[in-house]
């Protein structure tokens, strides 16, 4: 039986941090679709229909990343979405982000084997 490659789509505006963490999820034998803002994320969904959506809190706005998941949750997109934050632990109690649909809120930088670990138990 072949493995099912699944898609993620990774916000990031921070070319080193998204260079960094697209060899992760390569290595761990995703598909990234990459993007470097809220609207160029937006688009991306838009046309390649990704099975999860890793983003960035605060990219070239302060509430980019949560505006990004607000539309998709308006147009009443139900594909997983992670959040990555330096301020991590913070939000992740926060009820405004539960209110979301958000999957997870990890802390900057994220370790590569937690990162895979959980997109594969979010897909599975």
């Amino acid at each position: 039986m072949e493995k099912m490659i699944h898609t993620v789509l990774y916000v990031e505006d921070d070319p080193d941090f998204q260079e960094a963490v697209t060899t992760i999820l390569e290595s761990g034998g995703f598909r990234v679709i990459r993007a470097s803002s809220g609207e160029e994320g937006l688009r991306a969904f838009r046309r390649e229909r990704p099975d999860l959506v890793l983003v960035d809190l605060m990219m070239e706005e302060v509430d980019a990343g949560i505006n990004l998941i607000r539309e998709l949750r308006a147009a009443r997109e139900t594909v997983p979405i992670l959040l990555l934050s330096s301020l991590g632990e913070v939000l992740a109690q926060s009820k405004e982000y539960t209110e979301l649909g958000i999957a997870a809120v990890l802390q900057k930088p994220v370790k590569g084997e937690t990162l895979l670990a959980l997109l594969r138990s979010r897909l599975s």
